[in-house]
């Protein structure tokens, strides 16, 4: 049988919640005898944000096929017009759950 105990199931739990808190408290351990971030992370910390995004822009387009019907307009009309939100907002949130609203709404209604 591959059932597990409630007791190993709680002690799966403990072990994943003590391994983020370690996750999310050592950079504060190990940067606070310094007191100074090194380079390298400050700019890991500059870049990520911007990759993250590019990475997920390539994600949501990546089985656009130009040669079918819809020819991705419904995908490319959004990423437009998260950044023209984001642009007029400057509000994260907003552009996202403005385009994905919007995104739906073509793809339930528009282009069915």
């Amino acid at each position: 049988m591959n059932e597990f105990s409630v007791g190993f199931s709680l002690f799966i739990i403990l072990l994943i919640a003590v391994l983020t808190f370690g996750a999310r408290l050592f950079p504060f351990v190990v940067f606070s005898r310094t007191g100074k971030v090194p380079a390298v992370i400050t700019y890991i910390g500059n870049m990520l944000p911007p990759a993250v995004m590019i990475m997920l822009v390539i994600y949501c387009i990546r089985y656009i096929t130009p040669l079918a019907w819809p020819h991705g307009i419904p995908e490319l009309l959004c990423i437009g017009v998260v950044v023209l939100l984001y642009k007029f907002t400057k509000n994260y949130l907003i552009a996202m759950v403005g385009s994905t609203i919007l995104y739906m709404v073509l793809i339930q209604v528009v282009f069915t």
